[in-house]
């Protein structure tokens, strides 16, 4: 049995170690042996600051608390120099880090467009495949990874403040056509009720088959974040979103296939000098491809 097919049988016994050393294989490029698609995943987005890390915490200690397993995927944006990535959504999660029901996986970015990775489809169909309950993907919060997310993820849970400009944000990204779910966090605070109420009057004018609830929660208080979870086990879709997702997902293949064609540094190199032009450069990589 080759190495990937020995630490899929071990992590599917619960040895997260082998599980953990899966994933970094898989990040790193590896195809496992597993049919892909299997598994399902629901991605947490919205703008930065919102509270996303402190609202995912408390949605885990809901379903430690009903005995089912989580499992996290963050994404942290990535340094354009050296590639690195503070990774400190964990930090914000540590109590439910604690359970051996709940795993946590911090990915850096790696500046990939959209700032989300190819490999997380096989990571979901890994931690499906190993028995977690609940898996869960938290974007970086900024810019095209807030609407990337839906290549990745079946359900999607946009995340607000109570600060209008996070919700103009959002209408900007127009990610608040994509979610399934809405909520907005921080509500004990003054202005959280005239979000909401702002939303739905957002989403009320849009020509969609399907509105997507929109709920008060408090991270802070852990307010309706019970209400929050029994919503999601009743989320569904709309076949309009069903079609943004195999956009973004075919979206997504291009963008992997140009970051890892073998001529992108020669292109590169010839753009920085100038002997062609990005025309030639999108012809070139189609050829290659």
């Amino acid at each position: 049995m080759s190495e990937l097919g020995d630490l899929l049988a071990e992590a599917r016994s619960g040895n997260r170690r082998s599980l953990s050393r899966l994933l970094t294989l898989v990040e790193e490029g590896h195809n496992p042996p597993i049919e892909r698609g299997i598994g399902s995943s629901l991605g947490i987005t919205g703008p930065p600051g919102v509270g996303k890390s402190s609202l995912i915490g408390k949605m885990i200690d809901v379903w430690v608390r009903r005995g089912e397993s989580v499992a996290v995927l963050a994404v942290d944006p990535s340094s354009p120099r050296s590639g690195g990535a503070l990774l400190g959504d964990r930090m914000r999660m540590t109590n439910a880090d604690s359970s051996d029901l709940v795993f946590i996986r911090s990915l850096a970015t790696r500046n990939h467009p959209g700032g989300l990775m190819d490999c997380l489809t096989p990571m979901v169909d890994i931690l499906s495949e190993c028995g977690w309950d609940n898996i869960l993907i938290e974007t970086v919060g900024a810019g095209q990874s807030e609407i990337r997310v839906v290549a990745f993820a079946d359900r999607i849970l946009l995340v607000d403040g109570p600060d209008r400009g996070d919700i103009i944000q959002a209408e900007k990204a127009g990610i608040m056509e994509l979610a399934d779910l809405i909520v907005i966090n921080k509500s004990d605070l003054p202005e959280a009720e005239r979000a909401a109420k702002a939303v739905k009057s957002a989403l009320s004018v849009a020509e969609d088959e399907f509105t997507p609830e929109v709920l008060l929660v408090s991270a802070h208080s852990g307010m309706g974040v019970e209400e929050l979870v029994d919503e999601l086990e009743n989320t569904t879709t709309s076949s309009e979103r069903e079609r943004l997702r195999v956009r973004e997902r075919l979206i997504s293949a291009w963008d992997s296939a140009l970051l890892t064609s073998p001529e992108l540094d020669d292109i590169l190199q010839a753009l920085e000098k100038g002997s062609i032009t990005l025309l030639d450069a999108v012809d070139s990589i189609r050829k290659d491809g």
